[in-house]
């Protein structure tokens, strides 16, 4: 772009925020866009800032300078600095009455800088000398002093670890001169809520970094001032930044026995807002209860360990869990919610431990929140219908579910589980009670153990007798609660008497399934009861088969639809061999026919009718059913597979350019061959050929994941390597075509992740093939290129396949063709092998996240152990390659670093110490 005018640059800032036409706002931010991205941006924000037209003009400007510094700093000149830092304070100070955004945007880019610039010494001392006796420049000054400690650790400024320890070391050393200004700050304000709100944000933000020191701040009248703000009745907002500031005191202290003076006086303030509490609820300001929870909670996690070593001793004072269990007496749910993190902990804690005697003290207290939480899982008595799953209670019960089975070991689950049914069976309580205590029943019933327990059989006994007329929800869970006892069912085959017979589980179940509210749940049961009673299913088949083939009859959601025909399929492997192909054929006739019905319909009607349902119905079929076939037997599925395949085909065709339902396709055929192994056979050269066929005009990445499918299955066998090299080889060549457009890799992660599953399992099953062909080298140049995709899934592959690659020269498996591998390995690194190495020191240390350093350590230790001296030599030159400083004049890495990282990682004698290494090195450049 031409370097605009201010005036048209304010008219686009105009445009963007006032346009009444919605197209003219979408041109306007993407040409402030481009602006923002070019090199004018910075004179023609800091023209805008001194002419402060509006709020509007002044804020863009104000963040395209915090966007220009964050990401585009290398764009200046070292000489520049001085002056724009100088620039920036000088708007600030100008622009401070104007508006709080444009201050904390300009906070934002004076403190980005200060991280950045490397000359600028001392920072927080320079801003305080020169602002801190003007009361009007308070507010401004006291948002950059928040706002620089929040910005060491963003993501946004890649200044690495060296600069970012001087500038933590340096910020330790002025933390008391800055809590020093703060307490003035409050001395003169009084009680001025607003800079108290201020003060409060900004002792926590320095909390937060860890740099503020325990002795000064345990002494410091400050914290007297936070405790006294909680107790006192103040302002919501006042109030919630003084709960922030004590939380972040709370976690900044985790590491207790460091901070012994400071963590004695967090801990006693904090027991000294029970009554505070109390009073929160006595006035329902629900607002200040949730943050007096945030509080107690926070202090819980603090001390957890000081709580478990010493239990009722000292800061291992138990009237910290007393704070929570008050809380969870609250009548609002969110309020209990908020402690949810410390009892898993505490129950992960205490399980490590499995000491009895401990156990025992803590006993009691989970005992009365199991009691707290069935209470807060109540439905409300005038609730109609089922209980919902998606709602926020919803998704509070089963929150409180995955709790309760988590901390279910402290208290027993057979004696919870039992107390919880005297409950129901020696009182008569209202629906809603008996509803909430069968959900927790349902929670914990997995974890009861099912061998010879009489209780577990007299609650199933009971439940499948409830009658009609009890409230639907009752229904609902006591269906859910029968597919959690599933284990009971399968210890006391009696319950599983044959099907529509008056008799107990399933015939209870089925009435269920004709219900419109429960249908899915009563399948889900059904599944449940089929995936683990499989045997004593096989006799009830033929139910289930009619069942399945009056599916769309039933109210079911699609997942429970398909949970049914994946509970009849587990049972239907379990039927004698002879019998398999007849009624897998019967099972999946419904799919078929439906499939035909849809290909048979005239497409000038409009678009082709969508076959998803039954392709995922028909996948879920072949991917359970997996009976035991003993070698050189038939597989009793084939058949079936190769009558369903022109139907499959020609679905595939007619939707050849929908990419969502080629994927379906895909996935169905990728089941249908797993199924049966290497009895699609005969299926492989017209699928491979359609497959083919289709990828040049429609390159769909689901055709090379069904590639590595095949494979997978075929590739060890000698008759079919060539065909599927030549499919590769034909795949590859569109695939190639794609990625290399412009941000082609980026544009299509899927495609990459696909391909190199494909090139992988070439790897795997047939090396030698891949090796000796030419496609070899394109494959390895796209993967080297691949290296740099920030793609969990994607670089993934890419690293697996160049990993494995070279592990087969590795790896003497005594196979008759190692020699010949590791040859042909020789000769790819030989080619290729100083570009990788350079490449992957170079995208692990600008481009990728840390959780994925350890595939690109194992691509790296392969290298070595293939050739530890070559591979010396080529990190030497990759290292030699990185850049020392950054553009703000911080040293990046030092040359002791780098000679340091070279020998820990060329002298490593496992993989995992390479990893370590990486992910040290890495950090100084992030």
């Amino acid at each position: 772009m031409e370097k605009p005018t201010v005036a048209l640059v304010f008219q686009a800032v105009q445009a963007l925020y006032h346009d009444p036409d919605p197209a003219g706002k979408e041109r306007a931010s993407v040409w402030l866009g481009e602006l923002q991205r070019s090199m004018y941006a910075w004179e023609l924000a800091d023209q805008l800032l001194q002419l402060k037209q509006d709020v509007e003009s002044c804020y863009f400007a104000a963040q395209t300078m915090k966007m220009k510094i964050q990401m585009s700093f290398f764009e200046l000149p070292p000489e520049t600095h001085i002056a724009l830092r100088d620039s920036l304070l000088s708007h600030i100070q100008s622009l401070k009455d104007l508006s709080p955004i444009i201050v904390t945007q300009l906070a934002l880019a004076i403190a980005d800088l200060a991280l950045q610039m490397a000359s600028w010494k001392g920072c927080v001392h320079t801003l305080i000398e020169k602002y801190s006796n003007d009361v009007s420049s308070m507010t401004f000054l006291i948002e950059i002093l928040t706002v620089l400690p929040e910005e060491v650790h963003s993501r946004s400024l890649r200044i690495g670890a060296n600069r970012r320890t001087e500038i933590i070391e340096d910020l330790a050393y002025y933390s008391s001169t800055v809590v020093t200004l703060l307490m003035t700050c409050v001395e003169k304000s009084g009680s001025n809520e607003k800079m108290l709100i201020k003060v409060f944000r900004c002792l926590g933000s320095w909390f937060n970094l860890g740099v503020l020191d325990s002795n000064f701040m345990a002494n410091n009248q400050l914290l007297m001032v936070l405790f006294q703000v909680l107790r006192d009745e103040t302002s919501t907002n006042l109030h919630e930044a003084a709960s922030d500031c004590v939380c972040s005191a709370l976690y900044a202290i985790e590491n207790v026995d460091t901070h012994m003076p400071l963590a004695l006086q967090l801990f006693q303030g904090v027991l000294t807002l029970e009554t505070a509490y109390h009073m929160a609820v006595a006035r329902e300001d629900l607002d200040k209860v949730l943050n007096y929870c945030r509080i107690f909670t926070e202090l819980c996690e603090t001390f957890l360990e000081t709580t478990v070593r010493s239990p009722g001793q000292g800061m291992g004072d138990l009237r910290t869990l007393e704070l929570l269990l008050i809380c969870a007496g609250h009548p609002q749910y969110e309020v209990v919610e908020i402690s949810f993190n410390f009892w898993y902990r505490l129950g992960e804690n205490l399980y490590k431990t499995n000491d009895p005697a401990l156990h025992g003290i803590f006993r009691p207290y989970i005992q009365r929140l199991l009691h707290g939480l069935a209470r807060h899982c109540q439905l409300d008595p005038d609730h109609e219908g089922i209980p919902e799953d998606t709602d926020d209670f919803g998704e509070f019960r089963m929150r409180v579910s995955d709790l309760v089975k988590d901390v279910i070991f402290l208290v027993g689950s057979m004696e919870c589980f039992s107390q919880l049914y005297s409950t129901l069976k020696e009182g008569n309580p209202p629906w809603e009670v008996t509803e909430a205590v069968l959900f927790i029943m349902a929670a914990i019933a997995k974890s009861v153990d099912p061998e010879n327990n009489p209780t577990l059989t007299e609650v199933l006994e009971q439940v499948v007798l409830l009658p009609e007329t009890v409230h639907i929800a009752v229904r609902y869970t006591s269906i859910e609660l029968v597919g959690e006892m599933s284990e009971v069912v399968d210890r006391n085959p009696r319950f599983l008497a044959p099907l529509y017979v008056t008799d107990p589980v399933l015939n209870y179940l089925m009435k269920g399934l004709r219900e419109k509210t429960l249908a899915s749940v009563a399948a889900k049961a059904i599944h449940n009861i089929c995936s683990v009673c499989r045997d004593h299913m096989a006799q009830h088949f033929q139910g289930l088969l009619d069942i399945a083939r009056a599916l769309d009859s039933f109210a079911l959601t699609t997942e429970a639809a398909v949970g049914l025909l994946k509970g009849t399929a587990l049972v239907l492997a379990r039927l004698p061999l002879e019998k398999i192909a007849e009624c897998l054929s019967d099972l999946c006739a419904v799919q078929v026919m439906a499939l035909k019905k849809l290909l048979s319909q005239d497409p000038r009607n409009g678009k082709a009718a969508d076959p998803t349902v039954w392709l995922d119905r028909l996948a879920v079929i072949f991917r359970h059913t997996n009976p035991i076939v003993e070698n050189g037997q038939t597989h009793p599925c084939q058949k079936v597979i190769q009558e369903i395949w022109p139907v499959l085909s020609e679905t595939l065709n007619t939707h050849q350019a929908d990419n969502r339902i080629v994927e379906r396709c895909c996935r169905c055929l990728r089941f249908a061959v797993r199924c049966v192994g290497k009895g699609s056979a005969s299926l492989l050269q017209p699928l491979v050929t359609q497959m083919v066929s289709v990828y040049q005009v429609y390159p769909h990445s689901c055709f090379l994941y069904l590639g590595s499918i095949l494979v997978d299955e075929y590739g060890m066998e000698e008759g079919c390597r060539q065909g599927l090299l030549d499919m590769l080889q034909a795949l590859c060549m569109p695939t190639f075509q794609l990625l290399e457009q412009t941000n082609g890799l980026r544009n299509h992660p899927d495609t990459v992740d696909d391909l190199f599953r494909l090139a992988t399992r070439f790897v795997q099953r047939s090396p030698i093939t891949l090796l000796s062909s030419g496609i070899i080298v394109h494959i390895i140049q796209c993967a080297i290129a691949a290296t740099t995709l920030d793609h969990r899934d994607a670089n993934c592959s890419v690293m697996k396949f160049v990993r494995d690659l070279i592990h087969t020269g590795v790896s003497n498996d005594h196979e008759d063709d190692f020699e010949l591998r590791k040859q042909l390995i020789g000769q790819a690194m030989g080619q290729h092998g100083q570009q990788l190495v350079t490449q992957l020191m170079h995208t692990c240390c600008f481009c990728l996240p840390p959780y994925t350093l350890p595939d690109v350590a194992e691509v790296l230790w392969e290298i070595m152990v293939f050739d530890r001296p070559t591979f010396c030599r080529w990190l030497e030159n990759a290292l030699k390659g990185l850049p020392k400083e950054t553009s703000g004049g911080a040293v990046t890495v030092t040359h002791k670093q780098l000679t340091d990282f070279h020998k820990q990682v060329t002298s490593a004698e496992e993989c995992k110490q390479v990893c370590w290494a990486i992910r040290e090195f890495t950090r100084l450049f992030r």
